[in-house]
């Protein structure tokens, strides 16, 4: 391996680093080279995290922060942030189904009045590499296959699993992508992650570690694999319509900020390295304290010039938040200016969606794509011409000062032996699933690694599998055609309750419930638990045999919402099925169709009682989540429930 200019390399896993735990030094010119031709690889869309949506909104301190840090936006609560949220997806590119197994981008820039802070973080908590060097490797893994560029926007495949298997402080980062966490029900129901660890500073100069946390008012909630390779079909952009739909009709989404602290004195009291960014620090360990809430109340008024231009950073940082030594993170503070410099322009900070909304004062000047009219004839500083303006502001009077950590040792090109230990944290993820999601989590290798060529490839990964779990390495051979592996399993037997799905926040807001109602359909008890239904953020979607209207039988016309052919039971969180006086043979056919869908899925399912006949011939009347009404208060209430439970697991 050499680089462009022919000099041999001697490591190609190591930033150039001042000491084995310190910052990334600017003379690395190996990793200058590599990254910066990686950030060109693609014109003009973004080479990762392409297919993206984002809103506006606000965020709200709910007390001031003082003690922590001296960032201005986290210090009075009554003071609303503006900040634009972009989601997206890592591997895919701009025209990807959006509800492919993925990796989640979550990245909110906050337009505070000290500058912007861009927190740009993912929907799971840990990364694939330790060091931001690897991370063109990672992604052309990633990517279609260069020979015959398949497939699109998808791991299931032999070059990403190729360098999983050698490259396995993937291990962990993996046991989060095969689980439910990478197909979520909605932008609404996902987690944030910053990833990294940061610093915040007070007034005093005290610094503290920190991680930052996005948590849903809604709860965190995923689809499942079945579901979501149909809704690709059913609708591509099923999770931008969602969020689009919803902030439309009132349903604001909302995240409240958590952030877990550390001493610096603590600094080395685990038994994983704080630093790396592929573990987490277990929220029983180290508790998350919420400070914080974020609104989403604006939808874009033009993607193109909002959510693409956007240029998103996290060396955007305001005075109170500083950078730690994490590699990972290092790496991106070059990495991204560069790729946005090149994707965006030379003054891509000046458009309307990047430029701060306080004052900018400074000597940079000129460039393609200009906006600002700079005016005089002082474009440098030290000056006298223009009495040395724009002048530099004292740290006592609100300037950013860099945090003094100390650095010390010799240049090296290596990786700590903290860093070292990729198991016992994927084994911890392993302990704390419950058995459906075990269950999911085994299918999800299984189809990924079914769909490897190699059976090399296949083998590696399985024996690193065995590292973790021998249940999860045996389960997983048998689906794919290896050897169960002869190797020592992780011995971890700690538990981290936060990281499964199961202990989530489970309620019934704005959940869509397909209403199925034919000819002749009672009005008045149709109406009444609709009602009932709506007051508590239930959103009932109607569906009939064609568009238009549907009579009931006093006559009353109700509008239709989707047809059989224009629906689907994918879209839906619910079923529940009214029928009327005048069901045809088509209409119970089609019906029964999206009944089958929904049953298999675990989604609640409720009939009306003269609907009943039609889920009696499909032998699941009595399965759990199968409701048929009875009184309609009482069936309206008890499917509320059903539909806040959201999925039965127990079915036969």
């Amino acid at each position: 391996m050499t680089t462009e200019e022919s000099v041999k390399v001697s490591n190609d896993e190591d930033t150039l680093k001042a000491g084995i735990r310190g910052p990334q030094l600017l003379e690395d010119f190996m990793m200058r080279e590599k990254m910066t031709h990686f950030d060109r690889e693609r014109i003009p869309e973004r080479v990762v995290h392409a297919r993206g949506y984002a809103a506006h909104g606000y965020f709200q301190v709910y007390e001031s922060q003082e003690k922590l840090t001296t960032a201005k936006f986290l210090q009075d609560p009554s003071v609303k942030t503006p900040v634009f949220l972009r989601f997206s997806q890592v591997a895919g590119s701009r025209g990807v189904n959006e509800t492919n197994r993925d990796v989640r981008g979550f990245a909110t820039k906050f337009y505070t009045e000290e500058g912007n802070f861009d927190l740009v973080g993912n929907n799971i908590p840990v990364f694939f590499i330790q060091d931001g060097i690897k991370f063109p490797d990672l992604i052309h893994a990633v990517k279609p296959e260069p020979h015959n560029e398949i497939p699109q926007g998808q791991t299931a495949h032999d070059t990403f699993w190729d360098f999983i298997a050698n490259n396995q402080e993937s291990a962990h980062m993996m046991m989060w992508i095969m689980s439910d966490r990478t197909i979520p029900r909605s932008f609404r129901m996902m987690e944030g992650f910053g990833v990294h660890t940061f610093r915040f500073v007070n007034k005093e100069g005290t610094s503290r570690f920190v991680k930052f946390h996005w948590k849903p008012k809604l709860g965190v909630h995923s689809l499942i694999w079945d579901e979501a390779q149909k809704l690709g079909g059913a609708d591509a952009d099923y999770h931008r319509r969602d969020l689009w739909e919803n902030i439309e009709a009132g349903n604001y989404p909302e995240w409240e900020l958590g952030i877990q602290v550390l001493e610096e004195e603590d600094e080395f009291n685990f038994d994983f390295d704080i630093l790396d960014s592929t573990k987490i620090w277990p929220e029983e360990d180290v508790p998350v304290q919420i400070i914080g809430k974020m609104t989403l109340n604006k939808n874009v008024d033009n993607v193109f010039a909002e959510t693409e231009q956007l240029a998103l950073h996290p060396g955007n940082i305001v005075r109170g938040i500083d950078f730690t030594n994490d590699p990972l993170l290092q790496g991106r503070l070059f990495s991204y200016t560069d790729t946005q410099f090149y994707r965006v322009g030379t003054n891509f900070k000046e458009l309307p969606i990047n430029r701060p909304i306080c004052p900018v004062h400074n000597n940079q000047r000129d460039g393609a794509a200009r906006i600002t009219i700079d005016k005089g004839q002082v474009a440098y500083h030290n000056n006298s011409l223009a009495n040395n303006t724009p002048y530099t502001v004292p740290g006592s009077k609100g300037g950013y000062v860099t945090y003094p950590s100390a650095v010390e040792g010799i240049k090296i090109r290596a990786t700590a032996r903290s860093f070292m230990d990729h198991f016992s944290q994927a084994r911890l993820f392993w302990n704390s699933m419950t058995k459906v999601e075990r269950e999911h989590i085994i299918d999800a290798f299984s189809f990924e690694l079914g769909k490897v060529n190699s059976i090399s490839v296949r083998q590696q990964v399985v024996n690193m599998l065995g590292r973790i779990s021998s249940k999860l390495a045996a389960s997983v051979a048998r689906n794919v055609g290896a050897e169960i592996p002869d190797v020592e399993a992780s011995t971890v037997t700690k538990k981290s309750p936060a990281v499964s799905m199961a202990n989530t926040i489970f309620r019934p807001d704005t959940l869509r419930v397909g209403v199925i109602i034919g000819q002749g359909f009672n009005e008045s008890v149709t109406r009444a638990i609709l009602n009932q239904w709506k007051a508590v953020g239930l959103q009932p979607v109607m569906i009939a045999k064609d568009l238009g209207t549907v009579t009931g039988e006093n006559g009353e016309k109700w509008k239709v919402d989707n047809s059989f052919l224009t629906g689907s039971p994918l879209l839906y969180d619910g079923l529940y099925v009214v029928g009327g006086d005048h069901m045809g043979n088509d209409f119970i056919w089609k019906t029964k169709s999206y009944v089958v869908e929904s049953y298999n899925h675990y989604k609640p399912i409720g009939a009306s009682e003269e609907a009943s006949t039609i889920i009696e011939s499909l032998g699941i009347d009595g399965q759990p989540g199968v409701l048929i009404e009875q009184t309609s208060e009482l069936f309206a209430d008890e499917f509320i429930k059903a539909m806040t439970k959201q999925r039965f697991w127990a079915r036969g």
